[in-house]
């Protein structure tokens, strides 16, 4: 089987490239599998790839930055996605020309505007398998309301959590089309886990505000009242490096907590701790929350929407505490700090409890998912059945409504705007 993934730019860094690369090097153990990368920036991708997996890029920018239609604006990828500034007529055309051509089985978008690319330019014979990486409720009512009408022609939706694929199911109607939860998976590790004898506490992520890491770094202050020796370690680079330096320095903590930059792979730095730590206000899934625990670190984590709660069991393999509660999340870390036994007992538990995400059990169930998909393709059945319940569709069309008239609203807001300018 032949295994298409459309992605955004793999030259890139992130949670998306970091699970589809993930993704893509596990299924080419059994599949031919190639990543489509819509743009391209430098010359090799800042993640390592495995060389059976196939990149082909389609607009380079280093090249085609000034291509005369990459100055026009895209008219199939929606106008409401995040990054739709970055699409263009030339990308409208080359995905277009791309998914025509596409000798695949199956083709996976990453990202909601490229699974409209897929849902509505992907041929007939190919199953079409829409990826989402963020949440349903992320999205602003305008994007929705295009989904809406976009993913009724996909054959499976898969998101990363049960509480978003359960979203999904009541706000959305999309008769015939599979909706599952497919969390990311991580590699196998290559290095002996963390010990938990090591004073250090690692957090990993983009330095943007809704990670939270002024939270986090507020509360280690907490924990250094108490045990001067313990380091935070955040790794990681953004917008939000300078404004954490300053609080580093304010609060008087340059002995203690350390903005290391960033490290790809983050396996040799996770088992250099002997607690992970996440403070985030949103977190789609939670992908360096499994990593930490695929390396024997229990994770003090915000039990924010939609994942930690479902990767974390409090008090059992790692912690979790109220959004925003600087000292419920540094309460949450000294117990592990003052407690030598109990962090080592969680660590061990957490690695055991993190192997399902490792990547034969995610890898079997997007299998499972494909071949349901291609045989209700093969028998002109749609792969998920028609549900008839009446409650449910009057609870989607109710939530369908609402997200047009917000549309509606703001499209009708923005025009006022212009004409004040």
């Amino acid at each position: 089987m032949k295994i298409s993934f459309l992605l955004h730019n793999a030259y890139g860094i992130g949670g998306t490239i970091t699970t589809t690369f993930n993704l893509a090097q596990a299924l080419a153990e059994r599949h031919e599998v190639e990543i489509v990368s819509v743009l391209r920036h430098r010359e090799r991708p800042n993640f390592t790839l495995d060389p059976r997996v196939s990149l082909r890029p389609l607009v380079d920018l280093r090249h085609e930055k000034e291509h005369p239609l990459h100055r026009r604006p895209a008219r199939v990828f929606p106008v409401a996605e995040y990054r739709y500034q970055q699409y263009s007529e030339l990308t409208d055309q080359r995905i277009g020309e791309c998914l025509a051509a596409l000798d695949a089985d199956v083709v996976i978008g990453t990202r909601p505007g490229l699974n409209v690319h897929l849902a509505l330019q992907a041929p007939e014979h190919v199953v079409r398998v829409g990826q989402e990486h963020l949440t349903l409720d992320n999205h602003p009512p305008r994007l929705r309301t295009a989904l809406r009408r976009a993913y009724r022609r996909l054959d499976v939706l898969t998101t990363v959590t049960e509480a978003d694929a359960t979203a999904y199911r009541r706000k959305m109607r999309l008769p015939g089309v599979r909706v599952a939860a497919l969390p990311n998976s991580v590699p196998d590790p290559v290095l002996p886990a963390a010990d938990g004898a090591a004073k250090v506490v690692v957090a990993a992520g983009r330095l943007v505000p809704v990670k939270r890491y002024d939270l986090l770094v507020e509360a280690f202050a907490l924990v250094t009242a108490e045990h001067p020796d313990w380091q935070l370690r955040i790794y990681g680079k953004g917008e939000e490096h300078a404004r954490l330096r300053q609080l580093v320095h304010r609060l008087g903590l340059s002995e203690n907590v350390f903005l290391m930059g960033a490290a790809a792979p983050m396996e040799a730095e996770w088992v250099k701790g002997s607690i992970g730590a996440a403070a985030s206000n949103f977190e789609p899934f939670g992908m360096t929350i499994v990593e930490a625990m695929r390396c024997g670190l229990p994770v003090v984590s915000t039990d924010c929407p939609y994942g930690p709660g479902e990767i974390i069991e409090d008090g059992v393999d790692g912690r979790l505490v109220p959004v925003g509660d600087r000292d419920a999340l540094g309460a949450a870390l000294l117990d592990l700090v003052r407690d030598d036994e109990r962090r080592r007992r969680m660590g061990r538990t957490a690695m055991e409890n993190a192997r399902r995400f490792a990547p034969v059990p995610v890898v079997e169930q997007a299998e499972r998912l494909i071949d349901e998909a291609m045989s209700a393709r093969r028998a002109g059945q749609p792969v998920a059945p028609q549900s008839g319940r009446i409650h449910s569709a009057l609870v989607s069309q109710g939530f369908a409504a609402r997200d047009a008239a917000y549309a509606v609203a703001s499209g009708a807001l923005r025009t006022v705007r212009r004409g004040r300018r």
